[in-house]
């Protein structure tokens, strides 16, 4: 990186294949074999990390440290590939990012800032920078966004409390006349918009929008390069403030993503007695009020049947719920997006009350292993404002 002042190696070529957990890859790279590598990033990256990505690695931990820390892995993951881009997925080298477009004077609105400090105590946190702009001090908190599609990109990819909490902290200071930023950098150029994402983490979207006029929301796009130099546009991003205020609301669709480990024999309400294979089930429901609460219904084992997916959340092996929060009832649409990638489950399983064929799907993957899910996903859940 030879316009970045952080020591990385020549970064290894790899592919993926599996996470085993939140902070560790099983990667293949040629001559070296299959190798474990530790990812420096806790967020869920479902989009990201599929079987057959290539990866970005590095022999080095990617800090200054005269000695390198000891752990049991060898290498990092430094970014991964798509699009057509590497996106940098090292969330505790970004605000050496930050820093160094701050210093380059490349950020619009921060180019008469300079660091002062960093990893700076404010109250009852700790905030990533102290910053100098035309003469008054500028605390600043920095968020690496991964999450992107279809000219959206979104932050977090996974609920964050941490997050929130700095909102609320800065936004606090903001109103005692303390002047409070976070900088969200976005590592992929090609984005027009900004928002917080509603559907994975409803409170932290909520706050954001509350705390909107207390303190300085910057999102900006920046490109890396194949070499993991970074390109020399850095572009502000559009946060649609008044689309925002109507679909940040507990409503929409959701879809389940159910597994079963063996076949079983299902009785489901009025659809009498049923066969269900081993596999993956997907199912499309909506609530267009208490949206959270429906899905916490669902995921309770202990219930009275009412729906027919009662029945097979109960006997089910493992949940997972994807909210699509939407001022619009969409799961008939979702449900035919669906259709045209996985294997339709029992007819009128979930869609008596419409003209559907059926609201559950089948696939004996894993759904979040395959492009096409998260395609449909991306669809509605990254719509243009």
């Amino acid at each position: 990186m030879n316009n970045f002042p952080i020591d990385f190696d020549q970064a290894v070529k790899a592919t993926f294949l599996e996470r085993p957990n939140r902070f560790l890859v099983r990667c293949i790279a040629d001559g070296l074999g299959i190798i474990d590598a530790h990812l420096p990033n806790p967020g869920r990256l479902w989009e990201l990390l599929l079987p057959g990505a290539s990866l970005y690695l590095s022999s080095h931990a990617g800090s200054n440290r005269a000695q390198p820390v000891k752990r049991k892995t060898s290498y990092t993951v430094l970014a991964v590939q798509r699009k057509g881009f590497p996106i940098f997925l090292h969330t505790h080298l970004t605000n050496q990012v930050a820093r160094y477009l701050i210093e380059r004077k490349s950020i619009p609105s921060l180019e008469n800032a300079e660091v002062v400090r960093k990893e700076i105590s404010q109250g009852r946190s700790r905030f990533d920078f102290l910053l100098k702009e035309n003469g008054t001090d500028l605390y600043l908190e920095v968020k690496s966004c991964t999450l992107f599609g279809d000219g959206v990109t979104m932050f977090p990819d996974a609920v964050t409390e941490r997050g929130k909490r700095h909102l609320l902290e800065l936004a606090e200071m903001g109103r005692n006349g303390i002047r409070a930023m976070v900088l969200f950098i976005v590592h992929y150029p090609h984005v027009k918009w900004f928002m917080p994402d509603f559907h994975t983490d409803y409170e932290f979207s909520a706050t954001l929008l509350k705390v909107r006029h207390d303190l300085r929301i910057l999102p900006v796009a920046i490109e890396w390069k194949s070499d993991l130099s970074i390109g020399e546009e850095v572009k502000p991003v559009e946060i649609p403030w008044g689309y925002l205020k109507g679909e940040i609301q507990d409503r929409g669709s959701y879809l389940l993503v159910l597994r079963l480990d063996r076949q079983k024999l299902l009785k489901i309400g009025r659809l009498d007695t049923i066969m269900l294979k081993k596999g993956y089930y997907i199912y499309v429901g909506s609530a267009m009020s208490n949206l959270t609460a429906r899905i916490k219904r669902h995921r309770r084992t202990r219930k009275k049947e009412h729906w027919h997916i009662d029945y097979l959340t109960q006997a089910a092996d493992g949940f997972l719920s994807l909210p699509i929060r939407s001022s619009r009832r969409e799961e008939c649409e979702i449900a035919d997006s669906l259709s045209s990638i996985l294997a339709s489950g029992p007819s009128g399983f979930g869609s008596s009350d419409c003209d559907c064929q059926t609201h559950l799907f089948w696939s004996e993957k894993n759904p979040l292993h395959l492009e096409a899910f998260h395609d449909v996903v991306e669809k509605f859940r990254m719509k243009h404002p």
